[in-house]
């Protein structure tokens, strides 16, 4: 059983060259959860921290395309994490000319 005080990580690849959507890669709650974060981000991959998305994506399995119903939500993921990835670059660059 889920219980709602329990962290949620869920994983997702996206490779537009075979793949149509995003394809869940791993997910779960808990310690699994944090074993999820804690790779992603010992491997330098971007974290995204909303417990409402990963509650909805949770829901999926391992392996399956993210639904058309999700594309809005997935895309506004990638988007922050785009733009935070952009102002970190453009606070190292300034950090440099300093």
């Amino acid at each position: 059983m889920l219980q709602s005080n329990k962290n949620r990580a869920v994983a997702l690849k996206y490779d537009t060259e075979h793949e149509s959507a995003p394809v869940v890669v791993a997910s779960g709650c808990g310690e699994v959860a944090k074993r999820i974060i804690d790779v992603a981000e010992k491997n330098g991959i971007p974290v995204y921290r909303d417990d409402s998305v990963a509650s909805l994506m949770c829901m999926l399995e391992v392996g399956s395309s993210i639904p058309p119903e999700l594309y809005e939500v997935v895309a506004g993921v990638y988007v922050s994490l785009l733009r935070s990835s952009k102002e970190l670059r453009d606070k190292m660059l300034k950090g440099t000319n300093v």
